[in-house]
């Protein structure tokens, strides 16, 4: 490997211009990632669910909306129905947006109710009545106590320039009708669009803000430890290589930007800066007297092994996320593992080259190789060694704790719950999560499920048929998790409100076969009613269903019972035997996360200790070794896990994954702390060592690496702890004190263990 590593040398100009001319081309891959923060996108292509979601959509169209709430002290005061009209005029001008409102429908019943300018007193009043004896108005929060509700269509998602521009509209008429005179109080502005505009905007912002405050600490912790620019130098280039062939990665393999994505280029950084520690401390230990190229060579040759098995183990580790169904974790598997890839070849040539052509000098904390240069790593054998019948029970009640914490303790203990509800995502004191929540609690639930009727023979407008639609539908609504249930039949309940004032439709034969005409007509005449039945073949109809259920065993049930009941109008109803629904909808799609993130997680948790364990296997010939070399990740992900129950920490998409990082990336520690252990405790032509003296000999060469690596790592992820978006602010705090856990057992509870599994004892005074 010495060869190996001299002839990479030989050739450090050429190394050095290859990468520079690949920097460009990967910049522009780099800059192609786009960003697509929603939460409702995280199914892969090919999940059933999303199938169904697919050719639901296909048949109907589903754009996307948000809802503006016009809220006032009196929402039917005259002046202020003069002023909700013009706003809703200024929203139909922009070109894409489809507004509509409780006015908008209130005037195609009322003659006598003005288009346009003032309101009169009396016209404001039976608007009123209307409003609020009209359960199908508030059911769809077009009116509520203290506000009008005004639902919005956007132009079509796949055009994301005119739905930006849509939405930036929307902001700049809102804020210009709030600052206008008037009753209204302010205008609440709801919906998933916002809430991944936000998402968008704040992930863009922690990246931002997180990578400069790494650079700084990566600045003051080479400084401080090799006090050397040119070391810096070598460090800082380097760790920019991986990071931007990684995100070349991204553009060629067409990746986006998530909500996690963030932790993408921080895992690269962090690893390839705690790899570059390795590497470098090794370099600074060797003892001088030789050519620089030689020492290079050497360190490089001596870390060759344990920096790759690490960075191929985190490698594997990372990939085996791509069992998982959520695409977002499906492609950050992927995506770390083909970084992690790019680092390992970047920091065994282009670091070394750097090394050499910037001739970095081997000063500063890492360049002694004698353990009593540092007093407290010096005393950690024997330290371990009388406390060892403490340190490894206790690890092991503590890890037995955070196991329970986490999966939960049968008939005592509830497993820790998933979120998957966007609005968890953004901050609880923004107005934005504040209206939506009230919004949700007006309208009876915020999830919006989709029963597809599918009718052969295009039945779907026949009377017999929406008879046994309207009963579905009677009874759905009677389900207390169920807000509202808006279908075909809707049209007509308005239609028997404003003749009779009841919503209630007759069940008689004859009256359905008028109301069918009637219904038939409405479509033709309003194309916005083909939200309901499918025009063209007259073969489909859909109902909308907002429920209150969350949780994937929520609605589980929910679809279940919604099966339930349609097979009991089919038994009163038998023109609806011939029909068959499915429930869907990306509702449903995302609280499905819940039920597929975290056996998927689990799975390649397994996968990546596996193949960790396997490493270890072919590194170490001990098999209390391979087993040891565990503990210490596994402990403090347990543990962090406990003190995430006990800080009502949540699991979410984002610290779910803290299991899969922190053991992908805290094995390095045990990988290199092992792989010293046996280079002293069986070296070829020495007798073989004692536990103290191995133990020694690994903390005098690995010590100081792993207390900065650990550093690096938790330092890189606490700078997440500056974001605005909670999840990536846990993840920050969380992942930071795993891996300062993780460290603490590899100084303590890792040689105790060791003491204990050799039986080993101190050696004598005299052989000290």
């Amino acid at each position: 490997m010495e060869r190996v590593f001299l002839g990479v040398l030989r050739l450090r100009w050429p190394v050095v211009l290859s990468f520079a001319l690949a920097a460009v081309p990967a910049l522009r891959l780099a800059r192609s990632v786009e960003h697509e923060p929603a939460i409702d996108r995280l199914i892969v292509a090919d999940d059933p669910e999303a199938e169904t979601a697919r050719a639901f959509q296909e048949v109907f169209p589903q754009h996307e909306t948000v809802v503006l709430l016009v809220v006032a002290d009196d929402p039917f005061d005259p002046a202020l129905l003069e002023q909700v009209a013009g706003f809703e005029r200024d929203l139909a001008a922009v070109p894409g947006l489809e507004p509509f409102s409780a006015l908008s429908v209130y005037r195609r019943v009322d003659p006598g109710f003005p288009a346009s300018g003032p309101v009169p007193a009396e016209a404001a009043r039976r608007f009123g009545e209307f409003a609020a004896k009209n359960t199908l108005l508030r059911r769809q929060g077009l009116a509520g106590d203290g506000f009008l509700g005004m639902p919005v269509v956007l132009p079509d998602a796949g055009d994301r320039k005119a739905a930006d521009t849509a939405l930036d509209a929307i902001t700049e008429l809102s804020a210009r009708f709030e600052a206008g005179q008037g009753p209204a109080r302010r205008v609440a502005r709801i919906g998933g669009p916002f809430v991944d505009e936000w998402l968008e905007r704040e992930t863009t912002r922690s990246s931002a803000r997180s990578f400069p405050l790494f650079g700084v600490f990566l600045t003051v912790l080479v400084l401080g430890l090799y006090r050397s620019v040119r070391t810096l130098a070598a460090f800082l280039l380097a760790i920019a290589a991986s990071v931007l062939l990684t995100l070349s990665f991204a553009g060629l393999a067409g990746f986006p930007f998530t909500i996690v994505s963030s932790l993408v280029p921080l895992t690269i950084l962090v690893s390839a800066t705690a790899t570059l520690v390795y590497l470098h401390s090794r370099f600074a230990g060797l003892p001088p007297g030789e050519t620089l190229d030689l020492r290079i060579a050497r360190a490089h040759a001596n870390k060759f092994m344990p920096c790759t098995a690490s960075l191929f183990a985190a490698a594997v580790g990372f990939a085996a996320l791509a069992v998982s169904r959520i695409r977002p974790i499906h492609d950050l598997g992927l995506w770390v593992a083909a970084g992690l890839a790019l680092t390992w070849l970047t920091v065994f040539t282009l670091f070394p080259a750097l090394q050499s052509l910037l001739r970095t000098p081997s000063t500063g904390w890492g360049s002694s190789g004698d353990p009593g240069s540092h007093p407290i790593l010096s005393a950690l054998p024997l330290w371990s060694y009388r406390r060892r019948w403490l340190l490894v029970p206790g690890s092991l009640v503590l890890t037995a704790a955070g196991a329970a914490a986490v999966f939960g303790v049968p008939g005592l203990l509830a497993p820790m719950r998933l979120e998957t509800d966007a609005l968890d995502y953004i901050d609880r004191s923004l107005p934005l999560y504040q209206d939506t929540r009230r919004f949700g609690e007006a309208i009876g639930g915020l999830t919006a499920l989709h029963v597809w009727v599918q009718a052969p023979n295009g039945g779907v407008l026949e009377p017999g048929l929406l008879r046994g639609l309207e009963a579905f539908t009677v009874s759905a609504e009677a389900d207390p998790r169920i807000g509202s249930v808006t279908g075909p039949t809707a049209p007509l309940r308005l239609s028997s409100f404003l003749a009779s004032g009841s919503e209630r439709l007759p069940e008689d034969a004859a009256t359905w076969n008028r109301l069918s005409g009637e219904l038939e007509e409405l479509i033709l005449r309003e194309p916005a009613l083909s939200g309901f039945v499918d025009t063209r073949t007259l073969s489909s109809a859909q109902l909308t269903v907002i429920t209150r259920a969350s949780g994937w065993e929520e609605l589980r049930d929910l679809r279940e019972d919604l099966q339930a009941l349609w097979a009991a109008a089919g038994r009163t109803h038998p023109q609806l035997a011939g029909a068959r629904i499915a429930v869907t909808g990306q509702g449903l799609l995302t609280t499905m996360i819940s039920a597929e993130l975290v056996p998927t997680l689990v799975e390649s948790f397994v996968l990546t200790a596996g193949v960790i364990f396997v490493a270890f296997l072919l590194l170490f010939r001990s098999g209390a070794a391979r087993l040891m070399a565990m503990i210490p990740s596994v402990f403090a992900i347990l543990v962090t896990f406990l003190l995430m129950r006990i800080l009502s920490i949540p699991l979410n998409v984002a610290t779910i994954l803290i299991a899969s990082t922190v053991l992908g990336a805290s094995e390095n520690d045990q990988i290199h702390f092992f792989w010293h252990y046996q280079e002293r405790r069986g070296s070829a032509g020495m007798a073989r060592a004692s536990v103290e003296a191995a133990l020694r000999h690994t903390l005098a060469i690995a010590g100081v690496a792993i207390f900065c690596a650990t550093m690096i790592n938790a330092g890189g992820f606490l700078a997440l702890v500056f974001s605005n978006l909670p999840p990536m602010r846990q993840f920050g705090f969380i992942s930071a004190t795993a891996f300062l856990l993780s460290m603490i057992a590899d100084f303590t509870v890792l040689p105790a263990a060791l003491w204990m599994i050799f039986r080993a004892k101190p050696d004598a005074p005299h052989q000290g």
